[in-house]
């Protein structure tokens, strides 16, 4: 494996772990204990490489791709790196063979020791990277959720995992808020992906709202993609929903963090429905103020229910 400049590995690991801070969601706020923010950060750094890598927006300099084993030179070859990323995965789940090379994946060996992770959401987030490469279109709403079980549902089945709240029951709810949270950012994005070619409505939906994909690319929405729009919003909120007893499941500061989701999608979707649900001039974003009431509505909901 060819080496590197550990101050260059560094700063490209400290790179992607910097993005936190312009996430939708929290991912690991100050009133966590300090373990859990420790170990949601770890899983956070392991997702967020493996997006960048499926996306091509690695830290410039090639340090990701020499922590591979790769060549710099195969950096935008996105499966290549992402067949070296998961092979330096199973380093992280084999103890007697030798560290993982890249930092951040040797950062999520304590969590996976600690919590005694399987490799299995792991493989999901990289699974979906692949799908990425080779699906830009979705025929049916069925296909779409699919894609999220890979893409977005192992993040929530990891910190339900990491805090010791993991039950069939939970992990149920846990996964309506996160495919709900998907499509979400699908709506929010809907012209962003279509700039990078790809389209997260389902097909068989735009087909029924008589939906083109000129339509998407105009300035401003028509009467049309607003309600195609409307009806992937609602069926968002009913994941929401669906997802939302999770919150008074638990107690505490978890109670908190899930509430931080299960508004923070309840605020996204109020956005896009204050811009009378025309997403195509940029994603609609929810201001603090709105993101606060939604996370009160959601506690005082589970303050009534608990």
């Amino acid at each position: 494996m060819t080496g590197a400049p550990q101050n260059q590995v560094d700063s490209s690991a400290r790179a992607t772990l910097d993005k936190a801070s312009g996430e939708n969601f929290p991912v690991a706020p100050f009133f966590l204990p300090r373990a859990w923010r420790e170990d949601l950060m770890a899983v956070y750094g392991y997702a967020r490489l493996v997006d960048d890598i499926g996306d091509g927006d690695l830290a410039p300099g090639g340090a990701d791709a020499r922590h591979l084993g790769l060549d710099p030179a195969r950096t935008d070859d996105r499966l290549a790196m992402l067949d070296a990323f998961e092979a330096d995965l199973g380093r992280v789940f084999d103890p007697a063979g030798p560290a993982p090379g890249h930092p951040l994946l040797r950062g999520i060996v304590p969590t996976v020791r600690r919590h005694s992770l399987t490799p299995e959401p792991f493989l999901d987030l990289i699974e979906a990277n692949r799908q990425d490469q080779s699906v830009r279109r979705y025929g049916t709403y069925d296909d779409l959720l699919a894609y999220c079980q890979l893409s977005a549902n192992p993040v929530g089945r990891l910190v339900l995992a990491i805090t010791g709240t993991a039950s069939p029951e939970r992990v149920r709810r846990s996964d309506a808020v996160c495919t709900a949270l998907q499509i979400v950012e699908h709506i929010q994005d809907v012209a962003e992906d279509l700039a990078d070619d790809r389209v997260y409505l389902p097909a068989d939906d735009m087909k029924r709202f008589h939906v083109t994909e000129a339509d998407l690319a105009a300035p401003t929405a028509s009467a049309s993609v607003r309600s195609l729009i409307a009806f992937e919003a609602e069926r968002a909120g009913q994941l929401l929903d669906e997802g939302g007893p999770l919150v008074h499941s638990v107690r505490g500061r978890l109670r908190l963090l899930l509430a931080g989701f299960v508004g923070g999608g309840r605020a996204a979707l109020s956005s896009v429905a204050a811009v009378g649900h025309d997403v195509l001039p940029g994603p609609p974003k929810a201001t603090t103020p709105r993101l606060l009431r939604e996370v009160g509505a959601v506690l005082r909901k589970t303050h009534r229910k608990g």
